[in-house]
């Protein structure tokens, strides 16, 4: 009803029919339906066009407050009565509010450890820690004894095996390096 006075010639029989549907969608009784079009139809005739408006419009219009025309769409009653309609996502609260809301949302999530930021939930990051300082107790380990002692699935192992966790600094001695310079300091120590 708010929009009426934006409705053009050719859409004021349109504007009637989707009155009746959000009025059925709203479980508005059918005799407000009827008051409310009495009025609009005073409002629509004042709007010029070739055609006049009728009672039999009206009579038409109450046609559509039945449960078939229930899954109108948004964009479908916008073509045909040729009136924007705002979608509200704030459950209509203002813009400032409604940010209010949800930034008090995600404190209270992360006050009690979910994920804020679409992600992992926090303390992602522990699987490859575990697996890396798993391999570095266990130089010679194999996946499936890493596996067993940790908990972890394949998958997971798999994944971080070969990788060295954010922070941590290591340096890699080859071992046939050193393995050489053992035999070649046990050869000239004579055992």
């Amino acid at each position: 009803m708010r929009q009426i006075g934006e409705i053009k010639g050719g859409h004021r029989y349109f504007f009637l029919m989707c009155l009746a549907i959000y009025v059925y969608k709203c479980g508005v009784s059918k005799q407000q339906l009827r008051q409310d079009m009495k009025q609009a139809f005073d409002d629509l005739q004042m709007v010029k066009h070739e055609n006049a408006l009728t009672e039999e419009d009206i009579r038409s219009a109450l046609e559509a407050y039945d449960k078939e025309y229930y899954n109108f769409t948004i964009s479908d009653i916008e073509a045909l009565t040729d009136v924007r309609i705002e979608r509200n996502r704030r459950n209509g609260r203002s813009q400032k509010l409604h940010m209010q809301y949800m930034n008090m949302n995600r404190q209270f999530k992360v006050g009690i450890g979910e994920c804020t930021n679409g992600g992992r939930p926090s303390g992602s990051g522990t699987a490859q820690k575990t697996v890396y300082e798993w391999r570095q107790q266990h130089p010679g380990g194999t996946k499936s004894h890493c596996k067993r002692e940790t908990g972890l699935t394949y998958p997971t192992i798999r994944k971080w095996w070969d990788t060295i966790p954010e922070g941590h600094i290591t340096v890699k001695i080859r071992p046939s390096q050193a393995l050489s310079d053992l035999l070649v300091e046990n050869f000239k120590k004579g055992l």
